[in-house]
């Protein structure tokens, strides 16, 4: 039996949110804020964070600064039973990253000081604490800039000790998706992008297109659409699942909270309707408390949010 049921190396950082900015940032202007939320950021965090909290085991590599900033966000990490005890803390000019999010009625503004998300390389990994697993994930593949070229080496690696392998890239910030993401995938059981990540993986405005081309690189394609739920390829079989409708606060997270509620069922051998619809309730979850972790830590809040989730799957 493995230590872990899930082993995760990626960024650790916070999420700065601020809410009720103008529509419109105008220059030399002090524009103000209604409400802020300093929380745990990183998607590789956050799927760490939030598959700890559904229950599986998790493990967590990483790298941060030596300042106030990586303390509190281990901390958050730890809080949620993640193990961390392989986290380097690194002292230096370079501290750990942070994101600052403009939060608008219907988009938007994501602006990251990468600091050490950057500086994660191959040579900070435990391999053997990594491999004792069941399953690894990869978040955030263009942030992780200092590790890409040896990702494919790392998945490599974990295959051989018979690990199953995700990876969601998340966005480009370069917006080129290139480094070698095709080559990486052939190492991938699951890849998880969203609707816009997946056609420009594919280089294509159609996401057909893009489902086509993708699913036959890798055994398991999960896209997911946001509101209108999400699509899993495997083969020539495809299963949607319909989104959870929910008085959303905001939407940060929710991809990532989706791959962990994906992957807590994925990991047991579950059946890839109660994947998605697992996935699919995670997300929702997360879109109802402010960041992508809060409310997962709210015990009350989660528990009672699945109870009535669950009534309202028993009425149909």
């Amino acid at each position: 039996m493995p230590r872990f049921d899930v082993t995760i190396a990626g960024e650790l950082n916070l999420d700065l949110i601020l809410y009720g900015l103008p529509e419109q940032l105008q220059p030399e202007r002090e524009l103000l804020a209604d409400r802020m939320m300093l929380t745990l950021g990183a998607s590789s965090a956050i799927v760490a964070h939030n598959l700890s909290a559904l229950g599986s085991r998790v493990g967590f590599q990483s790298r941060i600064g030596d300042d106030p900033l990586g303390a509190l966000a281990l901390e958050r990490l730890q809080q949620g039973g993640v193990d961390t005890s392989l986290v380097r803390h690194v002292p230096g000019a370079i501290t750990t990253g942070l994101t600052v999010i403009l939060h608008h009625q219907s988009w938007r503004n994501i602006l990251t000081y990468a600091g050490t998300i950057a500086e994660l390389k191959f040579e900070d990994l435990d391999l053997d604490y990594l491999s004792d697993s069941r399953h690894f994930h990869l978040s955030s593949y263009y942030l992780q800039r200092a590790l890409r070229p040896k990702v494919g080496e790392l998945f490599q690696f974990l295959k051989s000790k018979g690990l199953t392998i995700s990876l969601d890239t998340n966005d480009d910030p370069e917006d080129f998706w290139e480094g070698n993401l095709k080559d990486v995938l052939q190492y991938v059981d699951v890849f998880l992008p969203n609707e816009r990540e997946a056609c420009k993986a594919a280089g294509t405005d159609d996401l057909e297109t893009a489902i086509r081309e993708l699913s036959g690189l890798v055994p398991l394609l999960v896209v997911k659409m946001g509101r209108q739920g999400a699509i899993a390829q495997r083969g020539s079989e495809r299963f949607t699942s319909p989104a959870r409708l929910v008085d959303a606060v905001d939407p940060v997270g929710a991809g990532d909270s989706f791959d962990a509620g994906f992957l807590h069922e994925y990991v047991r051998g579950a059946d890839m309707p109660s994947c998605l619809a697992s996935g699919n309730l995670a997300g929702a979850l997360s879109t109802t408390r402010p960041g992508g972790t809060e409310a997962f830590r709210d015990k009350q809040h989660r528990a009672e949010f699945m109870a009535k989730q669950a009534e309202r799957t028993q009425a149909r």
